[in-house]
């Protein structure tokens, strides 16, 4: 609803005096209005100016991302040519070469990457000779559990008993993003604890392809075992994953390049 207007009856000038002040305050307003507009304008003229001086820094940084592309040492490079890219080796040529291929100081692991034909694949065995890293084994209890709420985590298996489970809950959030809750398809819980630990600590081991790829990283031990050994433990894993089941494998040091091998040639 309009605002009302006073008529003041038979004075003419007040009459007038309020239509010429109602006229000026419009017009007021419509300058204010058209001031803001031109305000805005200038405005966003600004930001097209900036946008367009960014620009070329934009481009600068996305040709110095390209620019950083990994580059290998001279060493690495040396090492690199004398895999062959285009041969598929046996798993005896490929492990007879890492020995070439190793530059590292330290004692390196000998890793076998294998792209599975699905994916949620999961391979459980027991390396004969380990992987070379101390696998250290806890049993579920209240101790462990206050521990683990601390946020002190010491064990890199957990195993328990079906009756700790509920107590274990919660504490789900912080042992399922590492991997480290138990569970029946694993082996961790059971009703014989101590005996499963033993078996973990002895050598046993789960590999389970990437979330989202099926990809499995497995360690074979380290290149120190020497091919027996090495060999040993490629068995007990190509038992426990059949060549049907892979696509293709590669095996390599921890910092050498990656050799392609025929996965159907580790002879169980």
């Amino acid at each position: 609803m309009g605002k009302i207007r006073i008529k003041a009856l038979g004075d003419e000038k007040a009459e007038k005096k309020q239509q010429l002040e109602a006229r000026q305050r419009a017009e007021a307003k419509r300058a204010e209005k058209k001031a803001e507009k031109t305000e805005d304008t200038s405005v966003v003229e600004e930001v097209k100016t900036i946008k367009q001086e960014e620009q070329p820094v934009k481009a600068a940084k996305k040709s110095v991302k390209k620019a950083h592309t990994k580059i290998h040492s001279s060493g690495y490079q040396k090492t690199a040519e004398l895999v062959d890219k285009k041969k598929v080796y046996t798993f005896d040529e490929a492990l007879t070469l890492l020995k070439q291929l190793q530059r590292a100081k330290f004692d390196e692991s000998v890793e076998l990457h294998v792209n599975t034909q699905s994916q949620g694949v999961t391979v459980n065995t027991v390396l004969p000779h380990g992987t070379g890293k101390k696998i250290r084994v806890a049993i579920a209890d209240e101790a462990i559990i206050a521990k683990i709420e601390k946020g002190q985590i010491d064990f890199d298996v957990l195993v328990a008993q079906p009756q700790m489970m509920p107590k274990l809950a919660k504490v789900a959030r912080i042992l399922g993003p590492k991997g480290l809750m138990p569970n029946p398809k694993n082996g961790t819980v059971t009703p014989n604890p101590e005996e499963v630990a033993k078996k973990f600590e002895n050598g046993q081991v789960q590999f389970k392809t990437e979330a989202k790829f099926p990809i499995l990283h497995m360690t074979l031990g380290k290149i120190s075992f020497g091919e027996d050994k090495l060999v040993d433990n490629a068995k007990a894993i190509a038992a426990a994953l059949p060549a049907t089941q892979v696509k293709d494998a590669t095996l390599k040091l921890t910092m050498s390049p990656a050799i392609k091998v025929d996965y159907s040639s580790i002879q169980v």
